[in-house]
């Protein structure tokens, strides 16, 4: 299969994570499948920066994806733009999402950048950085 092809399968493997729509289960035990033990996250809100590992950054989503915080939670890409070089890539993506936060209905939208590896074992995802637009 061809590069852009499996990147495409990767990032909306990352997507569909936390998605918990019509009683979907997330599939967080994924992340170690399609992301390298060693990714740093990253949250760009205006000013502040929230920087996580795999760990810091699951731990928090899990609970509130599991509770009821969270619900009919989903995530999406809706443009992209990926360049490969030989074994590294990486991808500007525009994405969508909606749910429930505490049972409001909330939209928004924003701007992931992934980069990635290919490893012996395929590609994997060795960051993400995100903000969303302020609407």
């Amino acid at each position: 299969m061809d590069d852009q092809f499996l990147l495409n399968q990767l990032t909306k493997s990352f997507f569909n994570l936390f998605s918990n729509t019509n009683g979907k289960k997330p599939g967080f035990e994924s992340i170690n499948d399609i992301c390298l033990s060693e990714t740093i996250i990253i949250k760009k809100d205006k000013g502040n920066e929230e920087i996580y590992n795999l760990d810091s950054f699951i731990t928090p989503r899990k609970r509130i994806l599991t509770d009821g915080t969270l619900t009919e939670f989903e995530e999406y890409e809706v443009e992209e733009e990926t360049k490969i070089v030989n074994n590294i890539a990486q991808r500007s993506s525009k994405y969508q999402k909606r749910g429930y936060l505490n049972g409001n209905y909330f939209e928004g939208n924003g701007t992931k950048f992934f980069q990635y590896i290919k490893t012996a074992n395929g590609w994997k995802i060795n960051s993400v950085i995100w903000e969303d637009e302020n609407i």
